[in-house]
Parts: structure tokens; C-alpha cells; sequence
């Protein structure tokens, strides 16, 4: 799944050992385009969460992520987990390709079609 939004805030990092090693957890939020803009807070481990660590504020980012749910005492919990965050600026994603050039009709074709 992907999203595509703008950096609203970056959260805690968390960092622990566990039976696999050292990990790190870096949690930020987006807000989308769409709308009705909504607000989503996304999780990045390890190398992702380096990654995030160097996001500015207002930066235009396109997110990978897996949905994750789990039960806890009765209650489920959802994560939003990215596994890949891009950045673009806003000039570089654009509906506009000037490769292609304009239609000029043939006037002298005698197909009506």
C-alpha cells in the first residue's frame, strides 16, 4: 500500500535491545491531500527510522507501508508500518509531459472519422 502527504511532525524515537539485537522506532505523522485531508500517524523501524529521523517539516513524502493489527486484553491495536519513505519536492511530481506534442488535425483526410 502507499500514501502520498505532507510531514506534519516528527514524534519520539524509541530504541531498545531485544533477543534479535539493537532496534530503533520512529513514529511521524502526515497529513494527506485529498478532500478531505486526515492525519496519519506512521511507524518506521531501524534503517527506516534513520531515515526519518532526517525529515523536515512540510517535506512532500510518498510511504510504503504494511497495515498490522493485533489483539491486546480484548482490544485491537493497528499499526501503520513503513518499509520504504520517498521525499519529492513539489515541482518534481507534475500531470504535465512536455514530450508529447500537440494534435494539429489534418484537414485534407476525407474519413469523417
Amino acid at each position: 500500500m502507499e500514501i502520498n502527504g505532507t510531514l506534519v511532525s516528527l514524534l519520539e524515537t524509541n530504541s531498545g535491545v531485544g533477543a534479535n539485537g539493537p532496534w530503533k522506532k520512529k513514529t511521524f505523522v502526515i497529513e494527506t491531500k485529498d478532500k478531505f485531508p486526515k492525519k496519519v500517524a506512521i511507524t518506521a523501524w531501524n534503517e527506516q527510522a534513520d531515515l526519518a529521523d532526517k525529515l523536515s517539516s512540510g517535506s512532500e513524502l510518498k510511504i510504503s507501508f504494511n497495515l498490522e493489527s493485533r489483539e491486546f486484553n480484548g482490544k485491537w491495536y493497528t499499526d501503520v508500518k513503513a518499509w520504504k519513505i520517498e521525499t519529492f519536492s513539489g515541482s518534481a511530481v507534475s500531470n504535465e509531459n512536455n514530450d508529447i506534442p500537440d494534435f494539429i488535425p489534418d484537414e485534407t483526410d476525407p474519413l469523417p472519422f
